[in-house]
């Protein structure tokens, strides 16, 4: 009996401490784990989300994910001589965190998100439709991330799966090729073309959410990096037939650098920040930005605009850029309105322009909030101390909606990335390296040009591809896209770093004056202070792996920068050209 009872006891205790093992491991709703996240169609649009608020980081689009490319070209210098002052002069010991780490560190942000739910979205039951509304927005961005780093360090390593992350091994992955990088993003980009709706569907894929739009936009751009025209070319000519979405010029030049015209019918692809004094107060820098009282904007206005007015005074418009605005009038004998939105110069024209419209004159609409203001009586210094011309777009210089500029992340002026005008150029030359110069390529340069009612282009004025390819790369893109994130991409994809006649060139182009004052003089090599692309060496028109980074990754190697290695024998092996040096009448 004794014995029983020791039996029973024991069974007791056995049944008890089972009971509250399983108790234990229940598991809390309230409280999810990485573990069990992302098993449904709600949770994964919240990676989503979380892919979206990653773009808005400094090392994305924030602040200097996006002028960096614009340091790279030869239509900005840096006029604080201090900050970016090593990336403008294409020499950057690899060293310095706000070109060397940042970019790379933040667009990685968004491709570990984007691989969270291209990895788990297959096994989530949900519509066809919501499949495609978030694998198609996944792909769009791990696209653009990846868009970002190989044009910026060149081979950078693919990682694609969310489960690899639980692997070091895998973690610390090895350079993969700049080429094997455009491949996943052709092959992304194409997918997503495909199943993403267009920006008529309304809601919120006209308010700046991914599109199939943005998609081709962005394919295009891919492609013809590698010279990939033809196959380029039709993704383009889609886009002009409305067959990923209703895309048409703005009236108003202006419209694509205001707060109060976002996500309009010119935008394929536009960065999201909250409009000025409706953001929070919390000044979030990366890599956090997670505070629901951050302020939603951009930093980009500080970098660009004049010291005079509030900012740092960093960055400064060249006087090539200028002069090039100051070439051509428009057909009623005005400056070209461009000017005025890219470019912070006082003109005395512009004193007879209020209340009239900035874009599309003779016949434009002329809107009340379209106003120049007259007792400007001189252009304001982009830097206090070294001068130049500060950079009006996606600052408040023309907008007038705050009297002066608070630094940091405050300014509310979207970023569109991708506008309609860059399909029509971009097809005007796709055109020109197929068939070489057409009136159809002309036709297409002529829609942009007409806009800021410039004279029509003529056939006859370009007798061989060299010609219209200069008026597209040296006249037409630095007029409607100055200043903006871009061009450092086209230098390259165009190899002007390779040729010893387009690098001249681009010295030409990168001449600015330290005087103090703000220097529109077509400068010479007798007159200028310095050329950014003076200290330029073969390999750095990339920016080189942060040293950190490459110490933190065993597997991982430093690119043309970090080596000073020229790319150029690689580029002309792949068959790619330059356009040769032509003076255009």
């Amino acid at each position: 009996m004794k014995n029983l009872k020791i039996i029973l006891t024991m069974l007791v205790l056995v049944v008890c401490s089972t009971a509250c093992e399983d108790e234990l491991v229940v598991s809390n709703p309230n409280n999810p784990t990485t573990g069990d996240f992302g098993d449904s169609e709600g949770e994964l649009r919240e990676v989503v989300n979380a892919c979206y608020n990653r773009i808005r980081l400094d090392g994305t689009f924030a602040r200097v994910g996006y002028t960096l490319d614009a340091v790279r070209g030869d239509e900005v210098w840096n006029s604080s001589q201090q900050w970016y002052l090593e990336y403008d002069n294409f020499n950057s010991p690899g060293t310095i965190g706000i070109g060397d780490e940042w970019p790379w560190r933040d667009n990685y942000h968004i491709v570990n998100r984007a691989n969270f739910v291209l990895t788990y979205v297959d096994d989530v039951e949900m519509s066809e439709q919501a499949y495609n509304e978030i694998a198609g927005q996944a792909l769009f961005l791990r696209s653009l991330a990846y868009y970002n780093l190989t044009t910026y360090y060149q081979d950078v390593p693919l990682i694609t799966n969310f489960e690899d992350y639980a692997d070091l091994e895998k973690l610390y992955a090895p350079n993969n090729t700049q080429d094997e990088v455009f491949d996943l993003i052709e092959q992304d980009l194409a997918l997503a073309m495909d199943i993403l709706p267009s920006k008529d569907e309304g809601g919120q894929w006209a308010q700046g959410r991914a599109t199939s739009g943005a998609a081709a936009g962005y394919l295009a751009r891919a492609l013809m990096f590698r010279q990939k025209y033809s196959e380029a070319y039709p993704i383009l000519q889609d886009i002009i037939a409305g067959n990923y979405g209703s895309y048409r010029l703005m009236a108003d030049y202006g419209d694509n650098f205001r707060e109060s015209t976002e996500n309009n019918d010119e935008s394929l692809f536009e960065v999201q920040f909250m409009n000025f004094g409706t953001g929070g107060t919390d000044e979030e820098w990366t890599p956090v930005n997670i505070s629901p009282d951050a302020t939603q904007g951009h930093a980009v206005e500080s970098n660009f605009a004049s010291q005079e007015l509030g900012s740092w005074g960093d960055l400064a418009g060249s006087p090539w850029l200028y002069n090039l605005f100051k070439a051509e009038s428009s057909t009623d004998g005005r400056l070209d309105p461009r000017l005025y939105w890219t470019l912070v110069s006082y003109e005395p024209e512009y004193n007879s322009y209020t209340d009239v419209a900035t874009a599309a004159y003779p016949d434009g609409d002329p809107r009340s909030n379209i106003v120049y203001q007259e007792e400007v009586t001189e252009t304001p210094l982009s830097n206090n101390a070294q001068g130049g011309i500060s950079i009006a777009k996606h600052t408040n210089a023309r907008n007038n909606i705050y009297a002066s500029i608070t630094n940091g992340l405050q300014c509310g002026v979207n970023l569109r990335l991708m506008r309609y005008s860059d399909v029509l150029l971009r097809a005007a030359e796709c055109e020109n390296e197929i068939n070489g110069p057409t009136q159809v390529a002309i036709d297409y340069i002529n829609q942009v040009r007409n806009r800021v009612a410039l004279p029509d282009l003529q056939l006859a004025d370009f007798p061989t591809d060299d010609h219209l390819f200069e008026q597209i790369a040296n006249v037409e893109r630095p007029k409607e896209f100055g200043c903006e994130n871009g061009r450092g991409r086209d230098l390259i994809r165009w190899g002007f770093f390779y040729d010893a006649g387009r690098l001249q060139q681009m010295v030409e182009h990168g001449y600015y004056v330290t005087d103090g004052t703000a220097n529109t003089d077509m400068l010479t090599e007798a007159t200028a202070t310095n050329s950014s692309f003076n200290t330029y060496t073969p390999g750095n028109e990339y920016f080189p792996i942060f040293q950190g980074t490459l110490n933190a990754n065993p597997s991982l190697e430093g690119n043309s920068a970090n080596n000073n290695e020229s790319n150029a024998d690689a580029f002309f092996e792949k068959g790619y050209t330059v356009h040769p040096v032509v003076e255009l009448d």
